[in-house]
């Protein structure tokens, strides 16, 4: 009797174990070429999602016999990545920009103008704004002059902003609307002038003399610019974006749509100077949550090379006598460094000329000496000194943006002379000091488009494939290290790489499956490649 119910209890032993549930998971993705981007940078064939983060990366069969999963995804044998990382974008910016005149890639100041009359006969605005006219890629490369808009629009205010940011043409309209004359003091940047009269042309800092007077963004506008962005962001496969300088009311509209699950894309939210996002921010804890983290402080060093702000230690090799200009006494901005390291949060600042770079490095070197995990970034590091390359590193991190290479490779020369040139542009040289570069676009700027930011990068070409052998090719990234500078670094810099940036267990499940595997395809295909679909925290979201 004792032998019947031994076996008894043995059978239904083995009957129990054998009927044990697997562990549930919600998505097993397979059949594709995952570039984990791990330590290792392994590749995978399959992983499984739970949570809304990655809960096991290996093979299908291995995972299906382990996990009771609710959905499947066959990639077809596409390869997938980790959600793309913007470093360094204007997201709040780009989605404003679509409610604006959209002047990027115009050819001559008369597309400009009939951009500008299309528009308004379509919108009819009180205040007509708009971005993106660069006067480098046009036939005539000065500075364009008010006269046409004060002929066409000699009531309606108008304010175009240059593709950087840094100058902005505007009518006799705006200058009147902002008290503008040629008495009004500034300082940082210029109110141009010739022959005694203002040419409409203002740069850097009196920019915000006429910001001060256009009529603010309703709230429905600002929402729809915040999806707008998002929409757009994730057709590139953007999973998180760095929003470069914006204001406590945009953060905190950000978090409420973030809340109400409008909202999806990851914003690391750069805040800036001003005293009272200081006064707000900098007594606190960051803030941090599943997709926004506010942690970290932008400051304008100097203006942008291409409308002859940028910062330099010697004048421009095409306009005598002439350095730039920093946007800030230098006192002022190591008072806002020392205030800032002093608090819980980051340093970001713009600065593109050797001197702008110099004063940063220099400013960051001293205060960070004791502090070896700050994680303080120098937005651009665009034109770099021999000297200064030394104070990069993983505490000091170079933030850099590939197309703006391709995109000033054919005047900048001219700016900077043979010899500054070796030190532009540096992002190879870069990233042998640091041991690390954040890659972004800089969009609106430059194009939102990640492929062209790969190709910027590793080519060193336009998409014309100028110049044949590639622009300063010494200074090119390899596939892998570019990668990670949209990923793994770009997550580092933003103290944010135990939770994305790679797809490994644990973190969140940010992926993208692309149509093209961008680090086997020929080069000059890159900026053509498709995102099929883009997921954040496990959902599909594109």
């Amino acid at each position: 009797m004792k032998r019947i119910l031994l076996a008894c209890l043995f059978i239904s032993g083995l009957i129990s174990c054998n009927s044990e549930e697997k562990e549930g998971a919600d998505l097993l993705v397979y059949n594709a070429e995952i570039y984990t981007v791990d330590e290792n940078f392994s590749t995978a064939e399959a992983f499984v999602i739970k949570d809304g983060k990655f809960l096991e990366i290996g093979t299908a069969e291995t995972l299906q016999e382990k996990y009771k999963v609710a959905e499947k995804l066959n990639a077809g044998g596409k390869s997938v990545f980790p959600g793309f990382i913007d470093g360094h974008a204007h997201f709040y910016r780009l989605g404003l920009q679509q409610q604006r005149v959209d002047l990027t890639g115009t050819k001559s100041f008369d597309e400009v103008v009939q951009r500008i009359v299309d528009f308004q006969e379509e919108r009819d605005v009180e205040f007509i704004t708009g971005r993106g006219w660069d006067q480098n890629d046009w036939e005539n490369k000065e500075f364009p002059t008010k006269d046409t808009l004060d002929q066409l629009f000699p009531d309606t205010p108008i304010a175009i902003t240059r593709i950087d940011g840094h100058a902005l043409l505007v009518n006799q309209a705006a200058l009147d609307k902002a008290g503008i004359t040629t008495e009004t003091p500034f300082d940082g940047g210029d109110i141009e002038q010739k022959d005694g009269k203002l040419t409409g042309i203002l740069i850097d800092n009196p920019m915000g003399l006429i910001a001060d007077a256009q009529p603010e963004a309703s709230l429905e506008e600002q929402v729809n610019a915040l999806l707008d962005a998002q929409k757009i962001s994730f057709e590139y496969g953007l999973t998180t974006v760095v929003d470069a300088g914006i204001d406590k009311e945009t953060i905190e509209l950000m978090d409420s749509l973030h809340k109400d699950g409008s909202l999806k894309v990851k914003l690391y939210a750069m805040i800036s100077n001003t005293e009272k996002n200081l006064d707000f921010y900098l007594d606190k804890d960051p803030i941090k949550t599943d997709r926004l983290n506010v942690r970290s402080v932008k400051f304008y060093g100097d203006g942008a090379l291409g409308s002859r702000g940028a910062a330099l230690k010697e004048e421009y090799s095409d306009r005598a006598g002439h350095f730039g200009a920093l946007l800030s006494p230098v006192e002022d901005f190591k008072k806002t460094a020392e205030r800032v390291a002093a608090s819980k949060f980051q340093l970001n600042t713009h600065a593109i000329g050797d001197s702008a770079n110099y004063v940063v490095l220099e400013t960051y070197n001293e205060l960070l000496k004791d502090d070896e995990d700050r994680r303080w970034r120098v937005e651009h590091a665009q034109i770099i000194d021999e000297e200064d390359f030394k104070y990069f590193s993983k505490n000091i991190i170079p933030s850099v943006q590939p197309t703006h290479a391709t995109s000033d490779m054919y005047w900048a020369e001219d700016r900077l002379g043979e010899e500054r040139m070796q030190g532009a542009y540096a992002f190879k040289k870069l990233l042998d000091q640091a041991g690390i570069v954040a890659l972004g676009t800089d969009f609106p700027v430059e194009e939102v488009s990640p492929f062209l930011t790969f190709y910027s990068a590793v080519a060193r070409q336009d998409t014309d494939n100028y110049p044949e052998n590639g622009f300063m090719m010494e200074q090119a990234l390899s596939r892998e290290e570019t990668l990670k500078g949209m990923t793994i670094w770009a997550a580092f810099a933003n103290f944010e790489e135990e939770e994305k940036g790679s797809i490994e267990a644990g973190k969140f499940a940010d992926f993208i499956i692309l149509d093209q595997d961008i680090m086997k395809i020929d080069a000059s295909e890159i900026p053509g490649i498709k995102v099929l679909e883009t997921y954040v925290n496990g959902e599909k979201v594109y």
